[in-house]
């Protein structure tokens, strides 16, 4: 006899558990299950079309071969049946029953399962601000949401737009209003930082720079207090704690949570974030009901705690191991190292691992690097500045976490993957100076950032490199009662020279030795350079002679534009 499968939902995990199941099983009765009409669409490719990248909202529920994914499509090609406009009500687990409402008449009907899988995803938070439910303020979950939104940008009707949350749902839409539709567009985040659950400091101030740099106001640390306007003009301002900001149109992007009520009501075991917990195996408390994607909790497997990541990536793994193991087999999910990446209008920023606070909170001893680097040879036409970060503990060495960031963001990415499944086996800072990576100067250096940021933190943590944050630095500069050491050519340095006079010192590399008389050896010094390897042996050469009192600003110069700008 035939299995019975029971699928609830059928965007991505759904779709995924269903396909690979029927090319394991030719003989199982698998039924997809979901409230909406619209299913198995690429839901991370929302921003991108009302963006105008992606043209036509079709274009995220078709397949390479521009077939539709509805209905017919998985019952012809995939021998699935799917029910949409279906709402799954309650499970109940003795009789292996799941109630169902068919929301065109309301019937309600018991429908049988052999094994059950949740795939119901999350939903956006709508923070209960005044104001929160008037017209033109959106959520953005779904291609409903997706084609309203269009379609009053389209018609005109929007020139100001306020984004809440900076996290990626919500830059991903800053850069769509205001690159495609030129609207004057402002993202709010609460946080002294945007993406602060992704980046540290360092990254995530590049990333602002770029939404500033491209028309975007951003404000940090300010909270939104309410929305004003009314039931009949819709929305035509926001407050916040400091300004009042006149819009036609506000995006909550505060976040999501996971939809795990159906699975609590039939109680199942949910985690520490309220999702659904599930063991490697993806399977419930009942060993009969699987879940994934969205709606459930995974193990961080740098931290080993229990983490939410709501990501299409996560959830097609996982699909795929969900309808192993219904199979019969036993295929395990191990978790995540959260890794992540978005392109911000003429940038791409990638994540793997913990942040610097991350770590601190997880109870280790972070310390890191920060190095500025050409993504192909320097030599190569097409070569760009790339900025990574790379972080490990202080005692084991273990690598914690890296971001990195520049203008070409396949590069970017690349360096980020190649580090991210070494996480898992508790990789150190020496295998990362040893890594290997493929290189040819169209697509990389010699000796690739990734080695060069784990040599750099290797030489931190044996206490040869004594580095200053370019942040930190900034902060310090700021008050002008400190002193540089710029080792660049007297060319380059000029500029500096004649703008801030005593408190900025120029001796070329080559000119360092024999004007060591020149250097004061008894107060703070902070040596510069491009990028900071020419800094760093200028640091090694002044120790050797006595003179210890410096710090080397990570990432030279190049780090400073990037975080901040020109200092002239």
């Amino acid at each position: 006899m035939s299995k019975k499968i029971l699928i609830i939902g059928a965007v991505a995990l759904g779709p995924k558990v269903a396909c690979r199941l029927r090319r394991l099983d030719p003989n199982a009765e698998i039924t997809l299950i979901d409230k909406d009409e619209l299913i198995s669409y690429g839901g991370c490719g929302i921003p991108y079309y009302i963006g105008g990248d992606i043209p036509e909202l079709k274009g995220l529920y078709s397949t390479i071969a521009h077939q539709i994914r509805d209905t017919k499509f998985f019952l012809k090609n995939k021998r699935v049946n799917v029910l949409t406009q279906t709402k799954a009500l309650s499970i109940n687990r003795s009789e292996k029953k799941l109630l169902v409402q068919y929301l065109k008449n309301n019937k309600q009907e018991n429908l049988e399962y052999d094994k059950l899988v949740i795939a119901t995803g999350a939903t956006p938070v709508r923070p209960p601000l005044p104001g929160a439910d008037l017209p033109n303020v959106f959520v953005l979950s779904n291609l409903h949401h997706a084609k309203n939104i269009k379609k009053i940008i389209s018609n005109g009707k929007v020139e100001n737009a306020v984004v809440i949350g900076a996290g990626a749902i919500g830059i991903e839409m800053a850069e769509a209003l205001t690159d495609l539709w030129g609207i004057k567009t402002t993202l709010i985040e609460m946080a002294d930082q945007v993406l602060p659950t992704a980046l540290g400091r360092n990254i995530s101030k590049i990333l602002e720079k770029e939404l500033k740099n491209n028309n975007v106001t951003v404000l940090t640390s300010e909270k939104v207090l309410q929305i004003n306007g009314n039931i009949k003009t819709g929305v035509e301002s926001i407050q916040t704690t400091s300004s009042n900001i006149p819009c036609n149109m506000v995006i909550l992007a505060v976040g999501v949570r996971p939809n795990s009520e159906l699975a609590a009501n039939a109680g199942l075991a949910l985690g520490t974030n309220k999702g659904i917990f599930v063991n490697q195996l993806m399977q419930t408390t009942d060993p009969d009901i699987y879940a994934g994607g969205d709606c459930v909790e995974i193990t961080n497997l740098v931290n080993g705690q229990s983490t939410l990541m709501p990501l299409g990536s996560l959830a097609n793994r996982q699909g795929r191991i969900i309808a192993t193991n219904i199979n019969g087999e036993c295929e395990h999910f191990k978790g995540t190292v959260g890794t992540f990446c978005i392109k911000v209008f003429n940038m791409g920023f990638a994540k793997t691992g913990l942040t610097v606070n991350q770590a601190k909170n997880s109870g280790f001893d972070p310390v890191y690097s920060i190095v500025t680097q050409s993504d192909r040879a320097h030599f190569y036409p097409d070569s760009k500045f790339m900025y990574m970060k790379l972080i490990a503990d202080r005692k084991t060495q273990k690598i914690l976490g890296v971001e990195a960031c520049g203008q070409q963001g396949d590069s970017v990415k690349a360096r980020v993957d190649a580090v991210a499944p070494l996480l898992q086996f508790n990789a150190t800072v020496s295998d990362i100076t040893t890594i290997e990576t493929g290189y040819a100067p169209p697509y990389a250096s010699a000796m690739d950032i990734i080695n060069n940021a784990g040599n750099c933190l290797d030489n931190t943590i044996k206490g040869s490199h004594k580095p200053i944050d370019v942040i930190d630095f900034l902060r310090k500069f700021k008050n002008r009662k400190i002193k540089v050491l710029d080792v660049r050519s007297n060319i380059q340095a000029a500029p500096f020279v004649k703008k801030y006079g005593d408190i900025w010192i120029n001796i070329p590399q080559n000119e360092v030795l024999d004007k060591l008389d020149k250097i004061p050896a008894n107060e703070p010094l902070y040596i510069l350079c491009g990028s900071g390897p020419r800094s760093y042996e200028i640091q090694v050469l002044l120790a050797s002679k006595g003179i210890t009192n410096t710090r080397n600003i990570q990432g030279g110069y190049g780090m400073v534009l990037a975080v901040q700008g020109p200092l002239i």
